[in-house]
């Protein structure tokens, strides 16, 4: 009866996939609407595609739980196999099955163990098709170096429907996979049980460069290095490529980054300088008593986009490219290991962030965040322009592009009102995005429009069928206190810690512990 009950199932399916291709010819029996076939048509291929999402996702359970569930079978059927040999065996079988080779065979059961032993809540969301199998994957690899408890903890995170989220943020479900592994990296590193000091001592370790035939004659080269140099030379090959555009240029900015990174790797051609190479920083807090500190060095008093644009791209170029560093101020002083967070990268250890600080930092600005969530507090203009610190701020509260999907950190993304100027928008904060170019454009050029928070509804993009996509939510955290020092800012804040209606009279604590940092005598 089993193997009937089978056939007849995938039978069905057959036949449902008949229908919905017959649908999508426009040749089902009745029209999606008689009153407007043509836009009926477009906006029930669009209800298909979703549809077909969800089934990928369940299929791609179904087809984890049979993996499982034929390799513990062969294990049974022969107990006396040396368990390397029975490895071997039961990945070469489901390869063949699936016409994958054998290494993709033995990553698809080691994915699909992860997912049927140990991550029961995201098999389930697969299964449901709430995520696809590129989410899963994503759960499964931030989730394999963590232990039991750990992995727990970052699925009950994300999937259990009784941790608290805000109502606004959108499902991991309602994201690239891309993004949502983003977001699973980072709170595995705020949250890992050991040390982050101690796991990117042990990655500084494995640094590398490796190569990658492809087609043409052409290959890929990439580096895995420390974090801060490797965005130091993504930003400082940016600004040389920028520097070089002009009229007179028939290379477009893509190719001219690939001919700096050769000529770096191959000639001389990008000398190094301590005192001109060093790229800009900005550092924000999300920790202490509700403040926050940015520091700049991009040449001159401000930190905005690229200090040096248009200036001699030769070898002695003193070129820099901002980079914007989110640091605690505890974490800072070494009172916490909190980790601090890099832009377009993610968290990193405070050793860091405290390097890249003293290294480049000239100035700073305070930011004042809620000490109940970690998020930066609103600030607002009554004219129409957007000044450079509304604009760090705009980085700093999305990361990237807002449209839905997009993981453009580009410094040329632009500051946009939601609701225009002209029509009563005012230049508050919670009144402007900073779409990429891309999406920018898309705006002004097409039907999606950007659409802000309401009561009942999260910040995203509305298409032009009137469907509603959310943005991104930033993962803010409560800040990290110092117990010992708990009592001690109390006193001299003469504020509940905690709570966001605090009081704050003259210069921080912290402020005053950074000021001596930076400047202290040399040893």
């Amino acid at each position: 009866m089993g193997q009937e009950a089978v056939a007849k199932a995938y039978e069905d399916i057959r036949a449902a996939l008949a229908v919905l291709n017959a649908e999508v010819d426009g040749c089902g029996s009745e029209p999606f609407s008689a009153a407007d076939p043509l836009a009926a048509l477009a906006d029930g291929t669009l209800d298909i595609l979703a549809g077909a999402k969800e089934a990928e996702a369940g299929f791609a359970g179904l087809k984890a739980r049979a993996a499982v569930k034929y390799a513990d079978t062969a294990h049974a059927l022969a107990p006396d196999m040396p368990v390397q040999a029975q490895e071997m065996a039961v990945a070469a079988e489901v390869g063949c099955v699936l016409a994958i080779g054998p290494r993709a065979a033995s990553a698809f059961l080691a994915a699909s163990q992860a997912l049927d032993k140990t991550l029961p809540l995201t098999l389930s969301a697969l299964q449901a098709g709430t995520i696809s199998w590129h989410h899963a994957l994503a759960m499964v690899d931030e989730a394999a170096t963590l232990d039991p408890a750990g992995a727990a903890a970052l699925e009950a995170h994300f999937l259990d429907p009784d941790t608290p989220r805000p109502s606004t943020a959108a499902l991991i479900g309602e994201m690239p996979a891309h993004r949502f592994k983003h977001k699973a990296r980072t709170w595995r590193e705020r949250h890992h049980a050991e040390s982050i000091e101690k796991r990117h001592a042990k990655g500084v370790a494995d640094r590398r460069v490796e190569s990658r035939p492809d087609q043409d004659g052409m290959a890929w080269l990439s580096a895995y290095l420390p974090a801060d140099q490797a965005l130091a030379g993504w930003n400082r090959i940016n600004a040389l490529a920028r520097a070089a555009q002009g009229p007179d240029e028939s290379r477009t900015l893509t190719q001219i980054r690939a001919d700096h990174f050769a000529a770096a790797i191959l000639t001389s051609g990008i000398s190094r300088d301590s005192s001109s190479d060093r790229a800009g920083h900005s550092a924000g807090n999300g920790a202490g008593n509700g403040e926050g500190l940015n520091t700049g060095n991009g040449g001159g008093a401000g930190n905005d986009d690229t200090a040096g644009a248009g200036t001699d791209p030769t070898p002695s170029s003193t070129i820099r490219a901002q980079v914007l560093v989110t640091v605690p101020v505890f974490s800072l002083l070494g009172l916490t290991d909190e980790p601090a967070m890099l832009d377009g990268f993610g968290p990193i250890p405070p050793s860091m962030a405290r390097k890249l600080i003293t290294d480049g930092a000239e100035s700073f600005h305070r930011v004042l965040v809620d000490p109940r969530d970690g998020a930066p507090l609103e600030i607002g203009r009554t004219s129409y322009r957007v000044t450079k610190a509304m604009r760090n701020w705009l980085r700093m509260r999305d990361g990237k592009c807002p449209f839905p999907g997009c993981s453009n950190h580009s410094l040329d993304n632009e500051a946009d009102h939601l609701l225009a100027w002209h029509k009563g928008g005012t230049t508050g904060i919670s009144n402007l995005g900073q779409p990429c170019p891309k999406h920018h454009n898309l705006r002004h050029t097409t039907g999606w429009k950007p659409t802000p928070a309401t009561k009942d509804r999260s910040p995203g993009w509305t298409s032009p069928t009137g469907r509603h996509y959310k943005s991104e939510h930033q993962d803010w955290e409560p800040p990290h206190w110092p117990d010992e020092l708990t009592p001690e800012l109390k006193r001299l804040n003469r504020s509940t810690v905690g709570f966001a209606d605090f009081a704050y009279f003259g210069l921080s604590p912290g402020e005053k512990g950074i000021a001596r940092f930076l400047h202290a005598p040399p040893a």
